[in-house]
């Protein structure tokens, strides 16, 4: 099973042994058939131990005993305890994954999850910089010092650790970057890394893990393209224009050869002791930069959110959009139209004089 947090695997471990063993077979299902994440794998499994659990306190003792009105009895107490109506959806949809997985496995008698409605979740929209902002963002490395990083880069060294002086923003016990930190060939790469960072998450709307995952055989400079590998492990190639060209060339030759090192591999971003850049610490960057030009707080997500609305505002098509961000459903790329039309109408609403 996937590691849950400490009171889910301490409820797991209080029911009868049967539905402990449907926990797991359905967490290796999610994990093996349908390929999904760590991530999303615990947050099923928190799910279902919960209902489980519900179910065993309102006396089910076998999972053929599981219905549909133990199912909105579990949900109606999630909303007494004051779930949002995001998390409430999120929920019943995993009861209704486990229970389709149980009837085809033959441990329920019948889907009674298909039957199950949920609250529609209230989706806001997500923020996003202006086009100035945005260019303010990813050059914002060539005119300042690299922020100080506050958590470690990469997992605990395997191995000897590379040879050469810790970079600045290494961790907090670091002292700061600045212009006086010394010229060193280390120095100068991390805004090197920092900017192709910046670069390919505004250009290409990656995801911060898919940027982070990517090799350095990934990249096409040719056809300025690089291969991306998404949620579920699907493959999709993005492009990306010259502007991030150019900060990849300058990453790939007077950056990452300063930064490379033992656990390095074939990553194409490198945190300052290596190995390949942390998700975390990518965040951090991000946002540092962002505070530091005077911008609206801002994470890779805003500016995932920030090239997809671009993209459309500038005659992108729907779904040329949602191959370049990787949506398994138009469904999740529909939002940014409606962004696009809340822009329109807030320049309306300032501009026209019968607004």
């Amino acid at each position: 099973m996937s590691r849950p947090d400490r009171g889910t695997r301490a409820m797991h471990q209080t029911l009868p042994p049967a539905l402990r063993d449907a926990v797991d077979d359905f967490a290796g299902h999610l994990s093996r058939v349908r390929n999904r994440s760590a991530h999303t794998v615990r947050a099923y499994v928190t799910d279902l131990v919960s209902l489980l659990d519900h179910a065993v306190r309102m006396g089910c003792v076998d999972l053929a005993e599981l219905d549909l009105s133990v199912l909105r009895s579990w949900l109606a107490r999630q909303r007494t305890t004051g779930a949002a109506r995001t998390s409430l959806a999120r929920r019943a949809a995993s009861a209704r994954a486990f229970s389709a997985w149980a009837h085809r496995a033959g441990l329920l008698p019948a889907d009674v999850g298909a039957a199950l409605a949920s609250p529609r979740a209230h989706r806001e929209l997500p923020s996003v910089l202006r086009a100035d902002q945005a260019a303010a963002l990813v050059e914002a490395p060539t005119r300042r010092s690299p922020p100080t990083e506050q958590a470690p880069t990469d997992p605990a060294p395997v191995g000897p650790p590379p040879m050469g002086p810790p970079l600045p923003g290494a961790g907090a016990a670091d002292p700061p970057a600045g212009p006086t930190s010394g010229a060193t060939e280390e120095a100068q790469a991390v805004p090197l890394r920092d900017r192709v960072l910046l670069e390919l998450l505004y250009a290409t709307g990656v995801r911060v893990s898919e940027a982070c995952g990517l090799d350095v055989g990934d990249v096409d400079h040719g056809r300025r393209v690089i291969r991306v590998f998404g949620k579920g492990g699907r493959e999709r190639s993005v492009p990306y224009g010259v502007p991030a060209q150019r900060a990849l060339d300058d990453w790939l030759r007077r950056g990452r050869p300063a930064m490379v090192g033992a656990r390095s591999g074939h990553a194409l971003l490198l945190g300052a002791r290596g190995g390949r850049l942390n998700p975390t610490t990518a965040r951090q960057i991000v946002g540092a930069y962002a505070e530091a030009a005077g911008l609206p707080r801002t994470s890779p997500h805003g500016l995932r959110h920030s090239a997809a609305t671009h993209l459309l505002e500038g005659g992108a098509d729907l779904r040329a959009v949602q191959e370049l961000l990787g949506h398994s459903s138009l469904a999740s790329t529909q939002i940014y139209t409606h962004v696009s039309v809340e822009r329109l109408r807030a320049a309306y609403r300032q501009a026209h004089p019968r607004a």
